[in-house]
């Protein structure tokens, strides 16, 4: 059967549709908009235009299925509505706006999805599975190939630039900021206890990026799914510069985060520190698979 899943993130709204059954599935084909929610955050609450933004998006998504002809959907939300005061307010003026039911993941539950959407197609048996967002972190530690804790931090590569950066790519003060942020979110989580691993296993739009940039600059094979500490830290401290050469390098290869692709770095470097992570995988599979194998297929 064909089935739709939408995530609604604080940088990206994304559609997925999956050809499945109960066992398996099979990417169809992706479409995302780059709606950009966390930017629309005022306050600590969700604006009227950010609704409006979500709502209109929700549609455009509607009218794709609709030429389809595909029925089965499901919509969630992460920290671009946990992370927000008027939560239910928004849910409920989407639902009356779009007839969509939007299930508003909790931290612990986006972790839980993204780690086994991950583990679709990366074998963990012992490390750490991160996925950066736009508005939030999630961190999950397993060990024996079990899941032993999952949580999240808000900080992410969208709300990084919004509430730190000042120009268009952060310089030493932005830096120290975007630095500052990062560590009081991870020492006063849930994550604080978290043990260092060896590997992280990462999914998310600053990890893909990370990799793509990684294989240019240090001649990694194309197929290569994995890089190192040492190679990010290079990466950063080219890109931390925050000169014209460094905005080139985004242009080229990332140009839609040419705002996010630095705070969302750091973010991944501070982790690698933290818990001495000496390298890392990046999985093509995150919380919408997680999602359709622990929410959909089982009651299919």
């Amino acid at each position: 059967m064909k089935y739709a899943l939408i995530d609604m993130g604080s940088n990206s709204i994304r559609l997925t549709v999956y050809d499945l059954d109960k066992n398996s599935f099979k990417i169809l084909f992706k479409e995302k908009i780059m709606a950009g929610l966390a930017g629309y955050v005022e306050l600590g609450r969700l604006t009227q235009d950010g609704i409006d933004c979500a709502c209109h998006s929700l549609r455009q998504f509607q009218t794709t299925l609709a030429l389809l002809h595909i029925d089965n959907l499901a919509v969630f939300a992460t920290a671009s509505l946990r992370n927000v005061s008027n939560t239910r307010q928004a849910v409920e003026q989407i639902r009356m706006e779009t007839s969509v039911e939007v299930e508003v993941l909790s931290g612990e539950a986006e972790a839980e999805c993204g780690f086994f959407g991950a583990a679709c197609d990366v074998e963990m048996a012992d490390g750490l599975f991160a996925d950066i967002g736009g508005a939030s972190t999630e961190l999950a530690l397993l060990t024996g190939g079990q899941l032993q804790k999952a949580g999240s931090v808000p900080v992410g590569s969208l709300k990084l630039y919004r509430d730190c950066v000042k120009k268009i790519l952060p310089g030493k003060g932005s830096q120290q900021r975007i630095m500052a942020a990062v560590q009081a979110a991870f020492d006063g989580g849930s994550l604080k206890d978290i043990p260092p691993m060896e590997r992280l296993v990462c999914v998310g739009g600053t990890a893909r990026a990370a990799l793509r940039l990684c294989k240019s600059l240090f001649g990694l094979p194309e197929n290569s799914r994995s890089f190192t500490r040492a190679q990010l830290e290079l990466l950063a401290e080219q890109l931390c510069k925050a000169d014209k050469d460094a905005a080139d390098l985004i242009l080229r290869y990332e140009p839609e985060r040419i705002h996010t692709l630095i705070p969302g770095l750091m973010l991944l470097r501070y982790m690698l520190e933290r818990y001495q992570v000496s390298q890392v995988t990046v999985s093509h599979y995150g919380v919408r698979e997680g999602y359709l194998r622990r929410r959909i297929q089982p009651a299919l």
